[in-house]
């Protein structure tokens, strides 16, 4: 059984419910190949495959301040989407056990992060998990294009034209961070998404799902709240 959309349910027999998963994306330019809700995409994607749980709507606007030179970007910022996930998750927790931000965009980690730590420091069960893969390229490239291929080929545009940048990550960071993404790579790509295919796509999504799902059944938040 996969999650179940957060609607007009019933309650357990204790009047709560058990587990709630919230997925968590942004809204940011994805190369000229992909939509700007592919964060959101993924993480509801994985999200809805935790059994015996609720799945909420998604949170879909996240900080996404280097992407904003690209239009179709809409970023709220770091402490707008803590504030909010705090006060989600003290709404949620008055009738659930447990709240679960599964998060799909990596400039969301800092406020995901600090937004749970203050709501477990409050003595409420909320954790969060990334969508994370071994091995993936940071932006828009083979990977996200090989999930998006495989969730709905035709939201994916001329991907094979689109010119890579293969430079790794650590190495454009400094200035990435400094003067966005524009300026690392004029097409908003940070990988090479040519060779990207939609049966790469499920294979991604489905170790995605795995490793999720074991880690709610563990349920061992750390210090930050990420589950173990």
């Amino acid at each position: 059984m996969t999650a179940d959309r957060l609607g007009a349910v019933p309650a357990t027999a204790t009047g709560r419910h058990a587990l709630v998963v919230v997925p968590v994306g942004s809204l940011e330019q994805h190369g000229p190949h992909l939509p700007l809700d592919t964060d959101t995409r993924i993480a509801v994607a994985v999200a809805r495959q935790v059994p015996n749980a609720w799945l909420a709507p998604a949170i879909a606007y996240g900080n996404s301040g280097e992407h904003e030179d690209f239009p179709g970007t809409v970023s709220i910022g770091a402490a707008a989407l803590e504030m909010v996930l705090v006060e989600y998750g003290r709404s949620v927790c008055r009738w659930a056990d447990r709240v679960l931000f599964v998060n799909g965009h990596g400039g969301n980690i800092p406020a995901v992060r600090a937004a749970t730590e203050l709501l477990r420091y409050e003595a409420r069960d909320v954790a969060w998990s990334p969508c994370a893969h071994a091995g993936a390229d940071p932006h828009a490239g083979r990977t996200e294009t090989s999930i998006l291929l495989h969730l709905d080929a035709d939201v994916v545009g001329d991907y094979r034209a689109v010119e890579p940048v293969s430079t790794p990550l650590a190495q454009l960071l400094p200035r990435l961070r400094t003067e966005g993404v524009r300026a690392v790579s004029p097409s908003g790509v940070l990988g090479d998404p040519a060779a990207a295919t939609a049966d790469e796509g499920r294979m991604i999504l489905d170790a995605m799902r795995d490793d999720l799902i074991a880690r709610v059944d563990r349920w061992l938040p750390d210090t930050s709240g990420r589950l173990g």
